[in-house]
């Protein structure tokens, strides 16, 4: 669902600003200027300052996981209950 997440009736609308920020600041190099005013008030409306810190941290986190990921041609979904322990 998070795929469609604009055409999905699953999400609420604190969800759906999070997960503009999440795509804006993902794919920055599709929007001059990376995430635009709109799509951060949004996110300003449904979360307090704290929160949004720890979304912005936690989007640029999975951002850095997945780079890693395709630089080491670590195909994602290889994980296995119990390889690690």
């Amino acid at each position: 669902m998070v795929a469609a997440w604009r055409e999905a009736t699953v999400f609420t609308d604190a969800e759906r600003a999070a997960l503009e920020l999440t795509e804006q600041g993902t794919r920055i190099a599709d929007a001059a200027g990376g995430v635009t005013d709109e799509a951060w008030a949004n996110a300003a409306k449904h979360y307090d300052e704290e929160q949004l810190v720890a979304l912005v941290s936690l989007i640029a986190l999975i951002n850095a996981y997945n780079r890693l990921n395709v630089m080491v041609q670590q195909p994602a979904g290889d994980y296995q209950v119990g390889q690690f322990g």
